[in-house]
């Protein structure tokens, strides 16, 4: 099981502050930041979904 650092939606800290804004966007939207590394991701999002490119720790999709 992976644990989540960064917030994926705004880049904090995931374990500081009120994310619930955040975990309620990201029910439509995709993740801007690596969880993994707070590296600005590159997505791409098609009708059928999205993708998520981190140049340190590789692609997440939908």
């Amino acid at each position: 099981m992976t644990v989540l650092v960064w917030c994926d939606r705004c880049g904090e800290e995931a374990d500081r502050g009120d994310h619930r804004a955040c975990a309620a966007a990201r029910r439509l939207e995709p993740p801007r930041y690596c969880p993994d590394c707070r590296r600005r991701m590159k997505v791409q999002v098609v009708p059928t979904g999205w993708t998520a490119t981190c140049v340190e720790h590789g692609v997440r999709h939908s």
